[in-house]
């Protein structure tokens, strides 16, 4: 059973003949009392700083948890990002390339009426060179002169 440092300082020696000098075992009584109640103290404190580790290790473990949750709702933010990153880029892409697609029908349709224009115009020209080369040798048969053409 243990004795409290109180109940220490209570206890009572009995006395005999031979028995112990009273003084001496009065003083090793309070010295032990001394000790012990620094024994109790130092228990005393040990105990609360172990119950305030305790609860420290509580709080950092809490603590560990919420970063690890945190972590890996960044993971899966970032992963998702990506992903989102990734689908708008592809997009892009894709329109651009249905972009340059119509621009390249454009372009084409755009030189295929430009020919066509310029055929046009060429037989036109064709149409008027002979048209003039007629009125040029009706004149000349109406002047009968022949003249002789320049090279």
């Amino acid at each position: 059973m243990a004795l409290t440092p109180v109940e220490i300082r209570h206890v009572k020696l009995g006395r005999g003949i031979l028995g112990y000098s009273r003084a001496a075992t009065e003083r090793l009584l309070d010295e032990i009392t001394a000790s012990f109640e620094d024994v109790w103290r130092e228990r005393a404190d040990l105990t609360d700083k172990v119950e305030q580790l305790e609860s420290d290790l509580v709080r950092y473990r809490e603590l560990e948890s919420l970063l690890r949750a945190t972590l890996v709702s960044a993971e899966r933010t970032a992963a998702e990002l990506k992903d989102q990153a990734r689908r708008e880029a592809d997009l892009i892409l894709g329109e651009a390339h249905s972009e340059a697609r119509s621009i390249t029908r454009q372009a084409i349709a755009d030189n295929e009426r430009l020919r066509a224009d310029s055929n046009r115009v060429r037989a036109l020209l064709q149409a008027a060179l002979a048209s003039l080369d007629e009125v040029g040798a009706e004149e000349l048969g109406e002047d009968e002169a022949p003249q002789v053409e320049a090279a």
